[in-house]
């Protein structure tokens, strides 16, 4: 029988290639469910390309538009956060790919673990920010989930058949963006635009600019803790600019596994919606002798402070990643719209790590609590930086 995928976050780019897959794959797959945030228009296409069970549209203000679309068709229509958040318990679910962007997919996420829905996690910020109560839940309830990043799907296929030998460590490869060869003086008049050029390759912009800053290397090293089992001492992070080797993992008898292929995120997504099986399909092969070499290096710290900031953050734990999450995304998006500089994120990511309430062991009412009021107060910071 097919199984039935619902896909959270079907407009952004990680979603858009899940579909792709899925519509490659369509003997083995079948879209139940498609949930978007705003992106009516593309939401609506999907609904009539794959024509799913339910739709969601975040935004309560767009559903008359998408209901008046899909109103000749069977696809049920719902709206607004409390929807997305209630399909992900649908029992017709087989599994569920969640790509919402951001802090916003940690609830419809615990909501589909705790009906033991099997997870395709291609969000990095639920694990950093609640990594403990995902974990916890997913144990609970013997519900796998399957990460969908390059570098976490390179470590779980390096860890197949290997789950009971004890590890050294892990390496995350990063390209090191459109930055990496630049000077701190140079990084300090770059533009949105320029941190958009990734080298490598093609993500939303949020992650794309992650990427420039290596917050995205940091929000990795948090997910792995939190997939593997790992404390902060057993990740490591190297540039590695070809973006060949995605992951390494190194075994105490002193034996190295790496994962490699071309980059295109339908690979590691098509692995994560097959597990266990493996599919064929028509996409580029790695063909090493069109490389030349493979190179790899340490990251420069003290350039790219932000992934200093993440291990510090991993280091310490309780709510100080929910903080550096949230300070991030507020960052962003104020670099985005030109409200500051590019070396500022991680000023503001600093002061929000510094000023706000540390928590040691955080409830979930916690975890939302310190979101709110960091992005409050990340905001008026921003006034003042």
């Amino acid at each position: 029988m097919k199984k039935k995928v619902a896909v959270f976050g079907s407009t952004g780019s990680i979603g858009v290639q899940a579909l792709q897959v899925l519509a490659f794959q369509k003997e083995h797959f079948e879209v139940e469910v498609l949930t978007a945030f705003q992106n009516a228009d593309l939401l609506i296409q999907q609904a009539l390309v794959f024509h799913p069970n339910v739709v969601v549209i975040g935004d309560d203000k767009l559903y008359k538009k998408v209901s008046s679309a899909l109103e000749h068709t069977d696809v049920k229509v719902y709206a607004g956060a409390e929807a997305v958040w209630q399909v992900a318990q649908m029992e017709s679910i087989d599994l569920v790919f969640m790509a919402i962007l951001g802090f916003e997919a940690l609830k419809p996420l615990l909501a589909a673990l705790e009906n033991k829905k099997p997870i395709a996690l291609a969000n990095k910020e639920s694990l950093v920010v609640a990594g403990d109560l995902i974990t916890e839940k997913a144990r609970e309830k013997r519900t796998p989930v399957i990460p969908v990043d390059s570098e976490h799907s390179a470590i779980f296929q390096c860890l197949m058949g290997e789950f009971d030998n004890p590890i050294e460590k892990v390496v995350l490869t990063a390209s090191g963006g459109p930055f990496l060869r630049k000077t701190v003086d140079e990084l300090k008049g770059v533009s949105p635009e320029e941190a958009m050029r990734h080298p490598n390759w093609k993500m939303g912009s949020k992650t794309t600019i992650d990427s420039a800053s290596l917050m995205n290397k940091g929000l990795e090293a948090i997910e792995a803790k939190w997939l593997f089992g790992l404390n902060a001492s057993q990740i490591e992070i190297v540039i590695h600019p070809q973006s060949i080797v995605h992951s390494m993992v190194y075994f105490v008898d002193g034996s190295v596994k790496a994962q490699l292929s071309p980059t295109d995120m339908r690979i590691p997504i098509q692995f994560a919606l097959s597990y266990p099986e493996r599919y064929g399909n028509q996409l580029e092969r790695l063909d090493l002798t069109q490389h030349g070499r493979l190179d790899f290096e340490a990251p420069d710290i003290k350039k790219f402070r932000n992934l200093a900031l993440a291990f510090e953050a991993m280091g310490k734990g309780g709510n100080l990643p929910c903080i550096m999450n949230a300070a991030n995304e507020i960052a962003v998006r104020a670099f985005l719209r030109k409200q500051i500089g590019f070396l500022q994120i991680s000023l503001l990511v600093e002061k929000c790590m510094e000023k706000l309430p540390f928590i040691q062991r955080p409830t979930l009412d916690d975890y939302f609590e310190t979101n709110r009021l960091c992005r409050t107060k990340a905001n008026e910071f921003i006034i003042n930086i």
